[in-house]
C-alpha cells in the first residue's frame, strides 16, 4: 500500500472523518495529560489512559503521531512520542523515518535539557541503540551551548548519554576532552580550564567556589560545608534562575514579612506568573495589586502578539470552583490557567469590549480562589445575554474542567438551545478550553456536542488552540485538518525554535 506524500492526501471519506476525530482526541490528551493525579482521577488511571492512546495512535496513524510533535503538546507527551517513534523505527518506511528524524530533532531542540536527558535514560533502558538514534542524540549533544555546564548540572544524564552514543570526547575540542575526564575519570586532572568544571573541583574543599556553581548543585556543597542558609543564598543569588530567586526570596530577607521581589515579573511566562500570583496570600496580592496586575497584563499583551485587539467583543466564563484547586501534583493549575486566560482574553478583545464572569460570582480576578460548585449554565446564560446596546458577543470562551453541577447539565442544554434556536447563523463563536484530562473518557470533558472543545495547558497557546478547536465543530473536513497539520510541521521543522528551551528550563525544574 502506497504512503501519501503528506497528511492532506489521506482523503475525506468516512474513514478519514473517523481518523480526524481520533487525531483531535489525541491532541487534546497530549496537551493536557501528564500522567499525574488530577482532582477527580488518580495517577494510575491517567497513565493507563495515556498508554492506550499513545499505542493506538502510533499504530493506526503513525504520520499523525509524529506530526503531533509540531503542535503545542506538553513536554511529557512530546518525550513519549519521541521514545515511541525511536522504539518502533522498524515499523516505518524510509521516507517516514527521514520525516520523523527531522521532527524529533526540532522537538528536542525546544525541550528543556533535563527532560531530554531523562529521555536519553529511557532510550538506554529500552535498549534502543541503532545508528539513527545515536546520530540524533549526538547531534543534540553537539548543539548544546555549553556541555561543561550540563556536565556539572546534569552529570548523571550527560554521562549516561555520552556512554550510550559512544561520544568520543578525546577527539573533540579541548573542553570536550575535559568533559570526558570529568565524567569518567574525576580527580585525574589537577585542574580544569573550563570555569564551571574547575569550580566543581574546588567546591569540595573551598567554600568560595560554591557560589560559582549552578544553584541546584551548589545547595549540596553548601550543606556539606555547613554554610548558613542566609549566607549561602546571598552569595548564590547572582547565579540563580528567575524562579529560584522567587522561591528563596523569603529566606533571603529573613524577618521581613513582605520581601522585596528582585526580579522583573513582567518577563515571566503568563501561566507561570499566574501560578506565582495564586501562591501569594490575599494580603500580599491586595498590597501589590498595581505591580501584579501590571505584570499580568504585560505578559498577556506579549502572549497575544499580533492577535491583540482583533477578537472583537469577547465574553468569558471562567471556572474558579473548588475543583480548580487541582491536585497535590498540579496544585491550583486549572485556576491558574483560568486567571491567565482572563488577562489574555482582555488583551485579545477590542478595547473596552471584554467581560469576565467567574463561576463564583466574584469580580476581582486578582483575589480569586478555588471555592464552591460549578454553575456553568447560569454563567453562560449571563454571558450570552445581550448588552445595553442589544449586541451579543462575537466570541464566548469557556475555561473550565467541564463538570457542570449546579444544576448538572444546564450548560450543555443552554448551549444546545442557543446554537439551534437563537443563533443558527453562528454570530457568536463559542469555544470551550479545558485544562483537565478526563482519563475515563480518553479526552477532555465536553459541555455540548455542538461546541468545539480543546485541551489547554498554558494560556499562551489559546489563539492556536482556538484554531484547532474549529476542526471539532464539524464545519471543516478532515482534509483541512490534515492540511493544517502539514503547515504546522513545515513551519516547525524549518523554524529552528531553539530559543525556548533555555527559557523553559527553569520552569521545568520548578515543576520537578
Amino acid at each position: 500500500m502506497s504512503t501519501p506524500e503528506n497528511l492532506a492526501d489521506l482523503g475525506t471519506d468516512l474513514a478519514s472523518e473517523v481518523a480526524a476525530e481520533d487525531v483531535l482526541l489525541f491532541v487534546n490528551a497530549a496537551i493536557t495529560a501528564t500522567g499525574q493525579r488530577e482532582f477527580r482521577s488518580g495517577a494510575v488511571g491517567q497513565q493507563l489512559s495515556l498508554d492506550f492512546l499513545h499505542a493506538y495512535v502510533r499504530i493506526n496513524y503513525r504520520r499523525v503521531y509524529a506530526a503531533s510533535l509540531a503542535l503545542d503538546i506538553n513536554d511529557h507527551n512530546a518525550a513519549r512520542i519521541v521514545l515511541g517513534l525511536l522504539e518502533t523505527a522498524g515499523e516505518a518506511s524510509a521516507e517516514e523515518r527521514r520525516a520523523e528524524g527531522r521532527l524529533i530533532a526540532a522537538r528536542l531542540a525546544v525541550l528543556p535539557p533535563q527532560r531530554v536527558y531523562r529521555l536519553f535514560r529511557e532510550v538506554r533502558r529500552a535498549g534502543i541503540n541503532n545508528r539513527r538514534t545515536r546520530a540524533i542524540l549526538r547531534d543534540w549533544l553537539a548543539a548544546r551551548p555549553d556541555l561543561g555546564h550540563d556536565a556539572v548540572k546534569y552529570r548523571g544524564g550527560v554521562k549516561s548519554a555520552a556512554r550510550h552514543v559512544h561520544l568520543r570526547c578525546a577527539e573533540g575540542p579541548a573542553h570536550m576532552y575535559e568533559v570526558g575526564e570529568f565524567l569518567f575519570r574525576p580527580g585525574k586532572l589537577p585542574r580544569y580550564e573550563h570555569p564551571l568544571l574547575d569550580a566543581w573541583r574546588r567546591a569540595h574543599y573551598e567554600q568560595g567556589a560554591v557560589a560559582e556553581l549552578p544553584f541546584s548543585v551548589a545547595e549540596g556543597f553548601a550543606a556539606r560545608h555547613g554554610m548558613k542558609r542566609a549566607v549561602f543564598l546571598e552569595r548564590a543569588a547572582p547565579r540563580m534562575t528567575r524562579l529560584e530567586r522567587l522561591r528563596t526570596q523569603e529566606q533571603r530577607v529573613a524577618g521581613d514579612r513582605r520581601p522585596t521581589v528582585d526580579i522583573d515579573l513582567t518577563g515571566m511566562p503568563l501561566t507561570r506568573l499566574a501560578l506565582y500570583v495564586l501562591a501569594l496570600p490575599f494580603e500580599q496580592r491586595a498590597a501589590r495589586r498595581a505591580e501584579l496586575t501590571g505584570a499580568l497584563r504585560t505578559a498577556a499583551r506579549r502572549a497575544a502578539g499580533g492577535h491583540a485587539g482583533s477578537w472583537g467583543r469577547v465574553h468569558a466564563v471562567l471556572d474558579d470552583s473548588f475543583s480548580s484547586s487541582g491536585s497535590g501534583q498540579k496544585r491550583r493549575r486549572p485556576l491558574a490557567v483560568a486567571l491567565a486566560c482572563h488577562y489574555l482574553l482582555e488583551a485579545l478583545a477590542a478595547p473596552g469590549a471584554y467581560r469576565a464572569l467567574w463561576t463564583s460570582g466574584r469580580s476581582d480576578a486578582l483575589l480569586v480562589r478555588p471555592w464552591g460548585p460549578t454553575p456553568l449554565g447560569m454563567r453562560i446564560l449571563d454571558a450570552l445575554e445581550p448588552g445595553p446596546d442589544s449586541a451579543v458577543p462575537d466570541r464566548l470562551v469557556i475555561v473550565s474542567d467541564g463538570w457542570d453541577n449546579a444544576p448538572a447539565g444546564l450548560a450543555g442544554e443552554v448551549l444546545r438551545v442557543w446554537r439551534k434556536r437563537l443563533d443558527p447563523g453562528r454570530r457568536t463563536a463559542v469555544v470551550h478550553v479545558n485544562p483537565v484530562y478526563d482519563a475515563a473518557g480518553f479526552d477532555v470533558r465536553r459541555l455540548a456536542a455542538g461546541v468545539p472543545t480543546a485541551g489547554i495547558r498554558d494560556a499562551e497557546d489559546l489563539p492556536a488552540l482556538v484554531e484547532i478547536a474549529r476542526f471539532a465543530e464539524g464545519r471543516t473536513g478532515p482534509a483541512e485538518l490534515y492540511a493544517y497539520l502539514d503547515r504546522r510541521v513545515a513551519r516547525f521543522v524549518g523554524a529552528g525554535e531553539t530559543g525556548r528551551a533555555e527559557e523553559r528550563e527553569e520552569e521545568e525544574e520548578e515543576a520537578s
